[in-house]
C-alpha cells in the first residue's frame, strides 16, 4: 500500500511541471520547463519601457550702468588775446544696459517597443537594437533606439526600463504631410538663419 502512494505522489511530482505548462498556455515551444524567458544571446527580443521626460532652463540678467559728467570754464583773454571773450563747456554722459535672457526647454516621451540583441560584450552585457515604423495618414513616425543592458537588469517578464539603458541613443521622427506643414516656409528659414 505504501509503494502505491509512493508512486501517485511522484507520478504527480513529475506531471505537475508539464501542467503548470499547460496552464500558462506556452507548452510545446521549444522551451525548457526550466529555463529562463529573458534575453541573454544575440537574436533574442528584448522589450523596453521607454519613459523619458527632460527639462532644462538657463536664465541670465546683465545690467551696466555708467555716467560721467565733464566741465570747464575759461575767462576772458587778456593782453593781445582780449579778442577772446569768457566761454564754459558743460558735458553729461551716461549709458545703461539692461539684458536679460532666458532658455527654457521641456521633452516628453513615452513608448514601448521590443529591440534585438546584436551582441553580447565580454562581460556578459547586451547590445540592443531596434525601430519601429508607424504609418498614420501618409505620415511615417520612426522610433529608434540602440544601447547597451546589463542582464541583471531585465526583469523576469524579458523588460526594461529606458532609464537603465547605457549609451541610450533614443530617436524619434516623422515624415509626411503634418511634418511638412509644420515646418516654416523657405523665406522664414533663411531670415530665422540670418537672425
Amino acid at each position: 500500500m505504501n509503494y502505491r502512494k509512493v508512486l501517485i505522489i511522484l507520478a504527480v511530482l513529475l506531471l505537475l511541471p508539464f501542467a503548470l505548462k499547460l496552464r500558462a498556455e506556452d507548452f510545446g515551444k521549444n522551451q525548457s520547463l526550466f529555463s529562463d524567458i529573458k534575453a541573454h544571446a544575440v537574436g533574442d527580443i528584448l522589450t523596453v519601457n521607454i519613459y523619458e521626460r527632460s527639462r532644462a532652463s538657463s536664465q541670465v540678467e546683465n545690467k551696466n550702468e555708467k555716467s560721467a559728467e565733464y566741465s570747464t570754464k575759461g575767462g576772458p583773454g587778456s593782453g593781445p588775446l582780449s579778442f577772446i571773450p569768457l566761454f564754459g563747456v558743460k558735458a553729461d554722459a551716461s549709458s545703461s544696459h539692461d539684458g536679460k535672457g532666458e532658455n527654457l526647454r521641456n521633452g516628453s516621451l513615452r513608448a514601448k517597443m521590443s529591440v534585438t540583441v546584436v551582441a553580447v560584450k565580454p562581460n556578459g552585457d547586451l547590445v540592443i537594437e531596434g525601430s519601429r515604423t508607424v504609418g498614420i495618414s501618409g505620415d511615417r513616425e520612426v522610433l529608434t533606439l540602440t544601447g547597451v543592458v546589463r542582464s541583471k537588469d531585465i526583469s523576469p517578464d524579458n523588460t526594461i526600463s529606458s532609464h537603465l539603458i547605457a549609451d541610450a541613443e533614443i530617436s524619434y521622427t516623422g515624415k509626411g504631410p503634418a511634418s511638412t506643414a509644420a515646418r516654416p516656409g523657405l523665406i522664414g528659414r533663411f531670415i530665422n538663419w540670418l537672425f
